[in-house]
């Protein structure tokens, strides 16, 4: 027998099958989609078995497999074809294809310090004699008699000696049943009545054509009593379902809600999980224990079989696109591609749908569905905005008068507050007043943040970090001053402001410890805090009943960015932060500071005016060139040496416009950070309407750079950061 195996190597150079002898030993357990050993020049390496078949095609000696590492597939043959689609359409590596899908226990090189566990139980031999035995003996025999099965926790301060004997005499059998790391609770369920809007989208989806399905909903819609129905329907037929949040912090309270509804069913698939919990996971789903899947982008390729609906909710975030390593996908387009192998619709939510999925619903591609209004019967939230041009003179801190007084107002009234700043750290750098030195990242082009809580400059880029200096290492004056603002910096001023108010502040530098995302959630609901103070992690998702104002502390951070779609996102953010406020029967309000006030994008979010959003931004987007009017395709040349990769960049370019006509194709630039890590980046965008020349010619490019140690080429469709 001879099997055809892909290395765990992502290298173009050995991206292909390679032929190896089975010997006789393990021709019973060679199946495709499974991992054994093989030697690969002096390595040995772990691959994936692709085909399997009699003879050779080759007439050289093969080498044998050295050993057989799974005993169960853990690819199938819908994600062994996935597979082969998405190095296609992302131009990557098989393998790195492949690797994606599995958790890290699956992978090369990581899962070997990863087990499975297992906890010890004792029953009787049926057979045995129990004549002459001890005390202590007889102890834990009457306790086995009494429960049938007893762990071996249960035993603990009795003596181990006895319990040994028993086994040595097999009077006890011992047996190992394996554990799950993660332990799912059972949960009160009441169910709620769906609205006679909700019942429409239901309705629309589960007796209605199968096809991708658009579903705008104003924040406090019911959008997720929706999913569950849909899912419940879907259930009953004996199909499995996935759901897909874009956000870690939206997924405890999420996976809460179904696991209120459908108990052990659910499975959790997100990077908040240890290792060995997202193994545990996997094999439940692939054991068909679990029959719901909710997690982020990665959960998409969740091992289901008969698989009935498809979920994405928020669809408009950027989180579901992966922008780094390969292979560079997007969640939904890896749904349609599992919906068409399942025949099963897919459903994309959001308060704020992405322009590319609006537009695609008004050409019917998808089918557009709509909540337009809130469940419980109330308005949206009122939104004020507040200049800051004006309110500045008579701000304290980074807080307006009218700002403050609402907080004031709320925490007298013993309700909630929601406050966004979209960046973390104490400030956005350090520079020297007298001679203007700015401390800077010295292997990114970038400037340090000032971090309070550890007293240290970072790089939120590469990680670099260094200690904070008290006078100017340039000129040596005593004139250090920290400009711009961070969550660390805000919550001292508010603590100064409002000494008794409790307040918790959420950004990644707060929820890196494992859990931390899910205990500050639960303790906020508990209202163990009055004041949420976050980035953009607290801006979706969220149901607090007890919030009745948002306050967003600078909406201008994010339109500031330069990047096409930062109006697009500066009103999803906003909106979606805003909608955290009057969920429940508490009318809710919004402050809105910013810079720019009459800014189409801060002026149609007071309103919270969706299509008249839209409208605005499809003119600009139509004028410019940009999606979803004309497909994107970036092409990244990073290296050490800048001189050498312009030269390439060029010669690039000039390989583009010889073979591709009807393209825009900008570049090369540098693009906003020309150096990360040491690596310098040029950018080639294109710009273009149809894709077929395209996948001919950018193979070729990747396939001439494969050897260079000193070029490296990334290809990127439709990217979601223009870097």
């Amino acid at each position: 027998m001879v099997v055809g195996v892909l290395v765990e190597i992502s290298n173009q150079n050995v991206d292909r099958v390679f032929e190896y002898h089975v010997s006789e030993e393990y021709t019973s357990q060679m199946k495709v989609g499974i991992r054994v050993l093989v030697p690969f020049g002096k390595m040995e390496l772990e691959g994936f078995v692709l085909e399997i078949k009699e003879k050779a095609e080759t007439e050289h000696a093969l080498k044998d497999i050295l050993g057989v590492v799974d005993s169960t597939i853990v690819l199938n043959s819908e994600l062994l074809e996935l597979g082969k689609w998405m190095k296609e359409k992302t131009i990557s590596t098989l393998i790195s294809c492949y690797q994606v899908m599995l958790p890290k226990a699956l992978k090369a090189k990581n899962g070997s310090n990863i087990s499975i566990q297992f906890d010890t139980y004792y029953r009787l031999n049926e057979n045995c004699s129990l004549e002459g035995l001890n005390s202590s003996q007889k102890k834990i025999v009457d306790l086995v008699l009494e429960k049938e099965i007893v762990s071996r926790k249960e035993l603990l301060g009795i003596s181990s000696s006895s319990l040994k004997t028993l086994l040595r005499k097999n009077i006890l059998i011992e047996e190992k049943k394996e554990h799950y790391r993660l332990v799912y609770k059972e949960q009160d369920f009441v169910k709620k009545t769906l609205t006679p809007m909700q019942e429409k989208v239901v309705d629309s989806v589960i007796h209605g054509e199968v096809k991708p399905y658009l579903l705008y909903g104003v924040t406090g819609s019911g959008k997720t009593e929706v999913y569950m129905e849909m899912i419940d329907f879907y259930l009953q037929q004996g199909k499995t379902s996935i759901v897909l949040v874009p956000e870690i912090s939206l997924t405890p309270q999420m996976v809460q809600r179904f696991r209120e509804r459908f108990g052990d069913r659910i499975a959790a698939l997100h990077s908040a999980l240890s290792d060995g919990e997202k193994y545990d996971e996997w094999r439940r789903i692939c054991r068909g224990e679990a029959s719901i899947v909710i997690g982020a982008r990665s959960a998409i390729f969740a091992p289901l079989e008969n698989i009935g609906i498809i979920i994405i909710d928020e669809e408009h975030s950027d989180s579901y696109k992966q922008s780094d390593p390969a292979p560079r996908y997007h969640a939904k387009d890896v749904a349609i591609e599992r919906s068409h192998y399942h025949h099963c619709p897919v459903v994309m939510g959001s308060a704020t749908p992405s322009l590319e999925a609006m537009a695609r619903a008004q050409k019917g591609v998808y089918s557009y569905l709509e909540l337009p209004e809130r469940v419980n019967g109330k308005g949206l939230p009122e939104v004020e905005i507040v200049d800051m041009n004006v309110a500045m003179k008579k701000s304290r801190g980074h807080f307006s008068p009218t700002l403050l007084s609402q907080i004031e107002d709320r925490l007298g009234k013993k309700e909630q507050v929601i406050l966004l700043l979209n960046r973390r750290g104490y400030s956005s750098f350090v520079t020297c007043k007298n001679c203007g030195y700015t401390f800077k990242c010295p292997h990114c082009d970038i400037s340090l943040t000032y971090h309070k809580s550890s007293n240290t400059l970072r790089c939120h880029y590469c990680g670099y970090g260094e200690k904070v200096y008290t006078k100017c290492p340039s000129c040596g004056e005593n004139s250090l001053n920290n400009l711009g603002v961070g969550t660390q910096k805000i919550e001292e001023e508010l603590s100064e402001i409002f000494p008794t108010a409790r307040i918790l502040r959420m950004d990644y530098d707060t929820t890196s410890r494992k859990g931390m995302h899910e205990e500050m959630i639960a303790s906020f609901q508990r209202q163990e805090y009055d004041i949420l103070l976050g980035t953009q992690m607290v801006a979706k998702g969220l149901d607090f009943s007890q919030v009745t104002l948002v306050g967003v502390i600078n909406a201008d951070t994010s339109l500031n960015i330069p990047d096409f779609r930062s109006s697009e996102n500066t009103f999803s953010l906003l909106c979606q932060v805003a909608g955290r406020s009057g969920r429940a029967e508490k009318k809710g309000s919004v402050v809105i500071q910013t810079f720019n006030p009459d800014h189409y994008a801060i002026r149609l979010v007071q309103k919270q005016d969706y299509p008249a959003f839209y409208e605005t931004e499809m003119n600009l987007r139509k004028q410019l060139k940009y999606p979803p009017y004309y497909y994107l395709c970036s092409i990244r040349i990073s290296g050490k040496d800048a001189l050498l990769l312009f030269d390439e960049a060029m010669k690039i370019k000039r390989s583009l416009e010889r073979n591709l006509e009807n393209v825009i194709i900008l570049g090369p630039n540098s693009g906003n950070l020309f150096r990360i890590n040491n690596i310098f980046r040029y950018h080639i965008l294109i710009k273009y309407r149809k894709e077929d020349a395209l996948y001919e010619i950018l193979p070729k490019i990747m396939d001439h750079y494969k050897t260079n140690p000193k070029i490296k080429v990334d290809i990127d469709f439709n990217p979601s950061q223009m870097m």
